[in-house]
């Protein structure tokens, strides 16, 4: 961005909006950087050393926050704009509007609730009426993530007062949680497998339940739910593929769901043929789906990994054996997938319902094992989490006297939490 236009916009900027502009880049900037700040001209050569202004989008978001929206026709036909995401953390907009719409007497009530979870002579240093990128009270922030437990956060409190100088800054939101601001969240696709005719595959009793399950809750949690029954393999690659070519710019989250008899390193057509892995995960590649780029993909199999049987060891000490449902209703969806994803190929997430040449089993009443547990704990926590707990219970019960481990595999970059939304239709 040329300096002719820093400049102008410099000239237009009060010192409160100087220092508000502060505030909002605590998480791109070193705090005591910042420290040195005397007007807009020294913020700006911050964020250009930053590479924080190649694109005009990131500056046009913080004078739409601090309300300078009449500084925007500034930037118009600057320069073109690059792919370079934006940095600025909604957490940190969050913080600076409700500084903006405090009153005095909600201030001075939230300094004495603060009281005995922060040291006096801070809150003695806040006034409602400082700029916000220097209150002392900006020391008070909590290292939030998302739907934290609120009873946990004042264990959270902390002062940046004792931050080493020349420490990184931290991006809490964006580094470390997907960014989930999309409605509806995204597609979630489901292939329902039921009936064979090819290859000698028995018929998938009871999948109708898995996938009852999956529509109730995947849409719960605002995604589109679309479902295909018995495919073919090419009509399983055809429909993958042109799920692909779909712009996925309104949409957080894609979520595909076969649910199947396999073999090893793939999944199986109705038609008895083989589809690899490898073959449904290449349409939404980064190359392959550019809006797709970084957000994540998440795949769930429900299909064995092999014709062999886990089987379990005593704990010591020994404890009860879990009872699993019974044995008479218990069939094997036999086949195996990939042992690992392609390496660069990130933000997949590869959820098998069985470990590697392992058997895993569906109740021809009441659904797959693997799928109703998925189905009972993805409200709970954040999706790695969640699938570690599906482990656990999946792994207690006793199926034909044998056992079931799920296994995940996985080249996510951050932690991913599903939350219930009402889609809202547009």
């Amino acid at each position: 961005m040329d300096r002719l236009t820093l400049a102008r916009i410099d000239d237009e900027l009060g010192s409160s909006e100087v220092a508000a502009l502060c505030f909002l880049c605590r998480d791109v900037l070193n705090k005591k950087a910042l420290e040195t700040v005397k007007d807009g001209k020294d913020l700006f050569k911050q964020l250009d050393e930053k590479d924080l202004l190649s694109n005009r989008q990131f500056l046009s978001q913080l004078l739409e926050t601090i309300k300078r929206v009449d500084l925007l026709s500034l930037l118009e036909g600057d320069e073109p704009q690059t792919d370079s995401s934006p940095f600025l953390s909604d957490y940190r907009v969050m913080l600076y509007n409700l500084y903006e719409d405090m009153t005095e007497t909600h201030f001075k009530k939230m300094k004495f609730l603060l009281g005995d979870s922060v040291g006096r002579g801070q809150i003695e240093l806040c006034t409602r009426d400082s700029p916000v990128a220097s209150l002392p009270c900006t020391s008070l922030e909590p290292e939030m993530r998302p739907h934290s437990d609120p009873s946990s956060s004042s264990q959270s409190l902390s002062s940046d007062a004792d931050a080493d100088a020349n420490e990184e800054p931290v991006f809490h939101e964006h580094q470390e949680y997907y960014t989930l601001r999309c409605n509806p969240r995204g597609t979630c696709l489901v292939i329902n497998n039921e009936h064979f005719f090819g290859g000698g595959l028995k018929d998938r009793s009871g999948t109708q339940q898995d996938e009852k399950s999956l529509r109730r809750v995947f849409g719960k949690l605002g995604f589109q739910v679309e479902v295909r029954s018995d495919l073919t393999a090419g009509g399983i690659r055809s429909v993958l593929e042109d799920l692909g070519k779909r712009s996925f710019v309104a949409a957080d989250v894609l979520v595909v769901c076969v649910l199947s008899h396999g073999d090893k390193e793939c999944v199986f057509g109705t038609d008895g043929l083989k589809v690899a892995l490898g073959d449904m995960q290449r349409p939404f590649t980064s190359e392959r789906a550019p809006t797709l780029a970084a957000k994540p993909k998440l795949f769930f199999i429900q299909a064995c990994q092999g014709s062999n049987l886990q089987r379990g060891s005593v704990p010591c000490p020994p404890r009860p054996q879990e009872q699993g449902p019974s044995r008479g209703s218990l069939e094997e969806d036999a086949g195996p997938l990939p042992a690992e994803l392609v390496a660069e190929d990130a933000d997949f997430l590869m959820g098998m319902s069985t470990v590697q040449d392992c058997k895993s089993f569906r109740n021809t009443s009441t659904g797959s094992i693997f799928i109703q547990e998925l189905c009972r704990q993805l409200l709970t926590d954040d999706l790695l989490s969640t699938l570690t707990r599906v482990n656990r219970e999946v792994s207690k019960g006793d199926y034909l006297n044998s056992k079931q481990t799920p296994q995940p595999m996985y080249t996510l970059t951050k932690k991913l939490v599903l939350t219930e939304m009402t889609i809202v239709e547009h």
